[in-house]
């Protein structure tokens, strides 16, 4: 028979939510347990830089702060943004709202590290490695995981176990999914000009590509969203070539790409469950809850917005399960999530215009924001997590 641990809250899954997530309830006072499958490990890079990264918004990093982690990375503090089909440009600048940068371009497995070494020197958390989770036996007052070799009870389950959530599939939750058409190849790229911390986005008529600002001057984390036959021809060109159709992309906005690391590819589809609290004792977070298009770089920002929520609805002790407890809390995030999922997929679908007539109305549009300046800064306030609607909806 299994072992079987109990406690106040049990955090499935230790990536970059579930780990702030278990150490925010820790330093409120509950007792946590985290179930991980393993623990993170550092891989060695071509370039120096990891190929998969997050752009971190102010609102991720005062939260992080917060649990006295600063992470390091690039500080990305302009976006230039055009396009193929048309001249209208739009750039943002952290200056026009007096910030230092509108974000921070992080590995993601740096990001991780740090947050393990928190959680593993955390008196309130208990982290267990075990196989993944069997059977889950949702009751009135606690919740069941069990798995090869060890079972928690908890008051409280969170589910921060990504896009193919196990704690989602054995409640049996449902998801709405968003086909994009499109896969994402990610990698890294020496530039001869450096990317002095602006993002440099260009949608093509296949699909956006952009260059984030990297951890050295003239490095730059590429993601590139495009048909997915498309996506795998290109990973497997020989770097030269590749380096040159990517030059070409992106109209040598950062000069020649001179060298890149490996390319990776995967499925671009957006999801939304439909419930954030599916039972009034398992809340989903990060991407178990939802899964956007990494357009807007918000996936995980919207992660650490659930973070923030949590810890608001579990301040002040009791019972982190209790009946009503989380209920506001479920229908902001789903409300904010749906909102964004529907925005992500409109985007996608104003950018495949190739019609003169909605091509010239699309640039006329972009033209009109970028000379408005406070509505420019709004749009960038809630982009950001910063805004009115984005705080309300925490």
């Amino acid at each position: 028979m299994s072992e079987c641990v109990e406690c106040d809250i049990c955090v499935v899954g230790a990536g970059m939510v579930g780990a702030a997530t278990a150490l925010q309830a820790a330093r409120q006072g509950w007792r946590v347990v985290m179930w991980e499958r393993q623990a993170p490990v550092q891989m060695a890079h071509r370039l120096g830089m990891g190929i998969r990264t997050v752009a971190l918004s102010p609102a991720s990093l005062a939260l992080l702060a917060s649990l006295d982690i600063v992470p390091v990375g690039a500080s990305m503090t302009a976006m230039h943004v055009w396009e193929e089909l048309g001249t209208a440009t739009l750039r943002f600048d952290a200056g026009d709202l007096q910030l230092p940068e509108l974000g921070r371009i992080v590995e993601n497995d740096v990001l991780v590290a740090a947050l393990w070494r928190h959680l593993t020197n955390e008196a309130g958390i208990e982290v267990r490695l075990a196989p993944e989770i069997e059977t889950l036996q949702a009751e009135s007052e606690r919740v069941i995981l069990r798995g090869d070799d060890l079972a928690v009870a908890a008051r409280l389950v969170i589910a921060a176990d990504g896009g193919r959530s196990r704690v989602r599939t054995l409640l049996g939750g449902e998801t709405r999914r968003w086909q994009t058409g499109h896969a994402a190849l990610a990698t890294v790229v020496s530039t001869t000009r450096p990317h002095a911390g602006v993002a440099h986005q260009r949608f093509l008529r296949e699909g956006p590509v952009a260059l984030l600002p990297g951890t050295q001057p003239n490095l730059a984390a590429v993601v590139w969203s495009q048909p997915p036959a498309q996506a795998q021809a290109r990973r497997t060109l020989d770097d030269t070539a590749f380096c040159t159709a990517l030059t070409r992309a992106t109209e040598s906005v950062l000069g020649a790409i001179t060298a890149c690391d490996e390319r990776l590819v995967f499925p671009l589809v957006q999801h939304l469950a439909d419930e954030a609290v599916p039972h009034p004792r398992i809340a989903l977070v990060g991407d178990a809850l939802r899964v956007l298009h990494p357009l807007a770089g918000m996936g995980v920002n919207l992660g650490f917005e659930d973070v923030s929520g949590l810890g608001r609805a579990l301040e002040g002790g009791g019972d982190p399960g209790a009946s009503g407890r989380l209920e506001a809390f479920a229908r902001r995030r789903q409300v904010r999530s749906r909102t964004l999922v529907e925005l992500m997929a409109g985007f996608r679908d104003v950018y495949a215009w190739e019609t003169p007539g909605r091509t010239w109305l699309r640039n006329a549009g972009i033209r009109l924001v970028d000379s408005l300046p406070a509505l420019k800064r709004q749009i960038m306030r809630e982009a950001l997590g910063l805004g009115p609607v984005a705080r309300a909806m925490r």
